[in-house]
């Protein structure tokens, strides 16, 4: 089996469209979330949002029209893999087209497509929807879009895990590298749900945070918190295997050292309250890796900022690692990003990669009130050094999934 490596990252984000701008803002505590712009909130309980902004497509495309034939979440995901691509240096020259693979998943797809297309529908009739309607909405074809792009015929596999989406891309693109079937594959994820349909549906499962104040909006772990901000953008890593990428002389990041999948199996939206499923995912990637938990590991904590959500994952890192949970080092960038879907946990593994390299934990901003059920260190407000060997990145989505990557220092 194949040792995995991280060689290049790319991101659009709502507080950076570039690695060093994300770096910048994530270490420093740049908050990303604001009035909603994209739609009139009028009427609407919620009114903020995690955008992505200064965002320009024709910087990663050759015309308009190209631009016009693609979705926004596509858009995203072309614009960070195109950083990452050109990050890890990585080349037709250098890797069989069929041994490089693409996996971009995303939790919607091209819901800005759906919703134009269904207006056309509703007030001009069938005749005037597009034909590119189908294939700009699909949820694969930020994949196929980035496969056609570099060339790479070999495993093509987007997930659609809800929040859990681009975690599980990494992990699948980690097990796929590991055991054989890749040199080299393009991974993460893609979401641009920041629309009227989609703030209506998330408010009124109760969702959402309906805070009015930034800096009191997304709160993970905090006792006030009471729901999530939507974010949206893309973050996109390259993987290869150890050997591939030392024969081409590539940087390495990190390493990838475990996985771990599962499903609650519980309920459509709620997390088990006893957090089997995200104990089980956290244990599988934890036990992969080798890590025991100390002052050396990072934990990126899914950290939504919902009720539920924070306690049981709480529970879920206590139940893997007892007394030693307190010596870990945790943070929800979420409350930073907002909750980016789809693209949420690739951003949240380029974190982990960040820190192991800088050696600086990311805070947990706008913590004020300690809650006696989240009772781990999340780094509160300020960004702390730390010498970090592992980190572990969660992602907890509707349906129950649970998806957990495990990294580690790369020492040769």
């Amino acid at each position: 089996m194949s040792r995995v490596v991280i060689t290049g990252m790319g991101i659009i984000s709502p507080v950076g469209n570039n690695i060093p701008d994300f770096k910048n803002s994530i270490e420093n505590g740049v908050c990303g979330i604001d009035k909603i712009t994209k739609f009139d909130t009028e009427g609407y309980k919620v009114k903020l949002a995690a955008e992505v902004r200064g965002f320009d497509a024709q910087n990663y495309f050759d015309s308009v029209t190209e631009v016009r034939r693609t979705d926004l979440y596509s858009q995203y995901a072309i614009a960070a893999a195109c950083e990452a691509v050109r990050d890890s240096g990585i080349s037709a020259s250098d890797t069989d087209p069929f041994r490089l693979g693409v996996y971009i998943g995303s939790g919607i797809g091209g819901m800005t497509t759906f919703l134009s297309e269904t207006e056309k529908l509703l007030t001009k009739g069938p005749s005037k929807i597009s034909p590119l309607f189908i294939p700009m909405m699909i949820s694969n074809m930020a994949t196929g879009l980035v496969a056609i792009r570099y060339g790479a015929k070999g495993p093509t596999l987007p997930t659609v895990t809800a929040c859990a989406t681009s975690t599980n891309a990494v992990g699948e693109a980690y097990r796929a590298i590991k055991h054989g079937y890749a040199d080299a594959i393009i991974t993460g994820g893609s979401e641009a749900t920041i629309n009227g349909l989609a703030v209506a549906g998330f408010t009124n499962c109760k969702a959402l945070s309906e805070s009015t104040d930034p800096s009191c909006a997304s709160l993970p772990f905090d006792a006030r918190r009471a729901g999530f901000v939507m974010g949206e953008g893309a973050a996109v890593l390259v993987l290869e295997s150890l050997e591939h990428a030392i024969n081409r002389g590539a940087r390495i990041y990190a390493e990838v050292t475990g996985y771990g999948n599962t499903c609650d199996a519980y309920h459509m939206t709620a997390p088990d309250p006893e957090a089997s499923g995200a104990t089980q995912a956290v244990r599988l990637a934890a036990e992969e890796a080798g890590i025991v938990a100390g002052e050396h590991l990072y934990y990126n904590a899914h950290g939504t900022g919902t009720k539920l959500n924070d306690s049981s994952e709480v529970k879920a890192i206590k139940n893997v690692f007892a007394d030693n949970a307190y010596k870990i080092h945790m943070s929800s960038t979420k409350s930073m990003t907002g909750h980016m879907l789809g693209a949420t946990g690739a951003a949240e593994i380029i974190v982990c990669a960040l820190s192991i390299n800088s050696g600086i934990v990311p805070p947990t901003i706008n913590y004020l009130e300690a809650d006696p059920e989240c009772d781990i260190d999340c780094t509160p407000n300020k960004a702390v050094k730390a010498d970090i060997t592992d980190t572990l990145s969660t992602s907890l989505g509707f349906g129950g999934h649970n998806a957990c990557v495990a990294l580690r220092k790369y020492s040769g």
